[in-house]
């Protein structure tokens, strides 16, 4: 199944390869060359297929837990000062998704949306150490019955030209659901409470409303 916002991409790029393939069939008379040519395009439209899919991932939902908003590797756990809405140090942790990954950005927890805002700006390279704070963004806030308030930051990469974000203030999420895309290599920012026990490592590859990043802490605790 793929992503409602690769279908008119799809469907382009489908004409566009369909074309170029009977075109090299009719006007390239050396057959190595022809082949190339067409495999060549049957490769990209499978990249850009592979690229906009939306495997269906039923979630056991839990206030307990904070699970994976993207598919990727986790590239960043530290304690930082989150400077846009919680004025405050949060624990952070960085999911970077390879053009390859699956791009839907899916609600890491359950609750309301008290905060989404979207910020336009630059497109470094998404591990950029200033990717978080001057490249086009989105930032959500939920706020859960366990964790309290928790933010997620969408972040274009150097590819990513167009992110989407379906979070809007005073909707609720619904853990595992879609809460977004974005286009061509990207990061997720999660910023947890400091006291969440993250229960992932560096370099650790990660599955969108699969994976649990962090559980409750002893602060939130019923």
């Amino acid at each position: 199944m793929f992503h409602k916002e690769g279908q008119k991409i799809i469907l382009i790029t489908f004409l566009i390869i369909a074309s170029a393939i009977l075109a090299a069939n009719f006007y390239i008379d050396i057959t190595w060359l022809r082949l190339l040519v067409q495999v060549v395009a049957l490769f990209f439209l499978v990249m850009i297929l592979q690229f906009f899919r939306n495997p269906k991932r039923p979630v056991a939902k839990s206030f307990d837990e904070i699970l994976a908003p993207v598919d990727g590797k986790v590239v960043v756990i530290e304690e930082v000062e989150e400077n846009e809405y919680f004025k405050g140090k949060r624990l952070q942790v960085s999911i970077f998704m390879s053009p390859i990954n699956v791009h839907v950005t899916r609600y890491p927890a359950s609750g309301l949306i008290t905060y989404s805002k979207y910020h336009p700006g630059k497109f470094l390279v998404a591990w950029h150490p200033k990717a978080s704070e001057e490249n086009e963004r989105t930032t959500v806030v939920i706020k859960t019955p366990k964790f309290g308030e928790i933010l997620y930051r969408q972040i274009a990469g150097a590819l990513a030209k167009r992110i989407v974000n379906y979070a809007k203030t005073g909707d609720s999420a619904q853990q595992g659901e879609d809460g977004g895309f974005i286009k061509f290599g990207s990061r997720v920012d999660l910023f947890l409470p400091l006291d969440s026990v993250v229960t992932v490592k560096l370099n650790q590859k990660v599955t969108g409303a699969k994976t649990c990043i962090a559980t409750i802490g002893r602060n939130h605790e019923d």
